[in-house]
C-alpha cells in the first residue's frame, strides 16, 4: 500500500506517552491502525444513527410530505436572466 507523509500537531503529553510506549520503528503502523479503528467506529455510529432515524415514523411522515412537493419554484437567478 502506498504511504504518504503527513504533518499535524499533538499535545506534548500525548507525544511523550506515545513515544515512551511505542517503539520508533512501529509508530507509523500504530498511528495508521489507531486512525483506521477510530474512523471505522465513527462510520458504524453514523450507520446506526441512520438506521434509527429511518425507523422513526415521524421522520418517514416528514419525508413523504417533502416528496409530495413539486419543483416548480423559480430560482431568483432564473428570473434575472429573463429581464
Amino acid at each position: 500500500m502506498a504511504s504518504q507523509k503527513v504533518t499535524f500537531s499533538l499535545p506534548e503529553d500525548l507525544v511523550r506517552r506515545f513515544a515512551s510506549r511505542v517503539p520508533a520503528r512501529q509508530r507509523s503502523r500504530y498511528v495508521a491502525e489507531a486512525l483506521s479503528a477510530k474512523l471505522s467506529e465513527r462510520d458504524q455510529m453514523l450507520a446506526r444513527a441512520c438506521e434509527i432515524v429511518n425507523g422513526d415514523k415521524a421522520i418517514r411522515a416528514l419525508e413523504r410530505e417533502w416528496d409530495a412537493l413539486t419543483d416548480e419554484i423559480q430560482e431568483p437567478w432564473n428570473d434575472a436572466a429573463k429581464g
